[in-house]
């Protein structure tokens, strides 16, 4: 079974987790501080807007020490010790975070106020600059399909474009695609992913192959590709990895990334394990605390007879 990683020490709601690994060998994780167990967050879906972005430190990936939020100032965003003001007034959610070759890149969705219900409200994708992943210099936001999209997830491809996936809620909560060669000037690179709508997609290379994985807020949804741009569903419509049962609780795993260590490829993510059917399937709805508390895992991915699978790693 799997262990988990990591909880968020103030409000007990770590969610779209991004871990890195800087040169020197530290690992950082940034993931939306959701509103969890906020005494008075407000009505409706107002705990899981308002929120911040998390940030946790480990020498190793497994043991992890709250580090603080990045909080606005007046270039960007910059790293503050302790918990986050009790009032607020924007939402950051799903934070993408990547090195460029000789710094690091942050796309991080933003929305405007507290929302306490999904519809109405823009949410756009901001690109930050970073040499440090303490201070973030704030390069504007992306000009992109819709003024609804979240969730950016961005690689380099075999061709040395660089590619972002976005879940974009004016097309259905789909996945679509921008394509850039410089991380400068993005051109709209079509629907990557339709269907079944979801959120949250992550691409990356693994023997051989690229591989995307999305939530489709019931497992994972796993499709593979040659080249970064034509994908192919594993397995049938209904496939999923990380569904019922194959993480703690009643819940499924929920929006997550990778990370490379050496010749590992570990996937971190995150589940509601006290989720309640009537939260639905994103565990949003969660009108109890105790359903609305959310942890941090992580699996191993391999490639196992051409299929992606997701390990739990040995417990000694």
């Amino acid at each position: 079974m799997l262990r988990e990683i990591y909880r968020d020490p103030v409000y007990d709601g770590a969610t779209d987790p991004v871990v890195v690994i800087e040169p020197g060998g530290g690992w950082w994780m940034f993931y939306t501080q959701r509103r969890a167990t906020h005494p008075d967050p407000g009505p409706g879906v107002s705990w899981v807007h308002g929120s911040r972005i998390g940030v946790a430190r480990s020498r190793d990936g497994v043991d992890w020490h709250y580090a603080g939020t990045l909080e606005p100032d007046g270039g960007g965003l910059g790293l503050t010790a302790g918990p986050p003001p009790a009032d607020v007034d924007r939402t950051h959610w799903a934070p993408e975070v990547v090195f460029d070759g000789t710094g690091w890149r942050m796309y991080l969705t933003e929305i405007d106020g507290v929302p306490d219900r999904w519809p109405g409200h823009a949410r756009t994708i901001v690109a930050y600059r970073s040499s440090d992943l303490v201070s973030w210099h704030r390069l504007g936001p992306l000009d992109l399909a819709s003024d609804r999209v979240i969730d950016a997830g961005v690689a380099r491809g075999p061709d040395a474009r660089w590619r972002l996936w976005y879940k974009d809620e004016a097309s259905e909560s789909i996945t679509r695609v921008a394509v850039s060669d410089d991380l400068e000037s993005w051109s709209d690179g079509g629907i990557a992913i339709d269907g079944r709508p979801h959120e949250g997609p992550s691409a990356f290379e693994l023997d051989g192959r690229w591989w995307m994985i999305v939530d489709e807020w019931r497992g994972m949804g796993v499709f593979v590709s040659d080249d970064t741009v034509h994908w192919v569903r594993q397995g049938g419509p209904d496939d999923v990895v990380l569904g019922a049962g194959a993480v703690p609780g009643r819940g499924f795993g929920h929006h997550g990334a990778p990370v490379r260590d050496g010749d590992t490829l570990w996937y971190y993510f995150f589940a509601q394990p006290a989720t309640t059917p009537d939260a639905g399937g994103g565990g949003a709805a969660a009108a109890d605390v105790e359903a609305r508390r959310c942890a941090v895992y992580r699996v191993r991915l391999r490639v196992d007879a051409g299929r992606l699978v997701c390990e739990a790693e040995s417990s000694h």
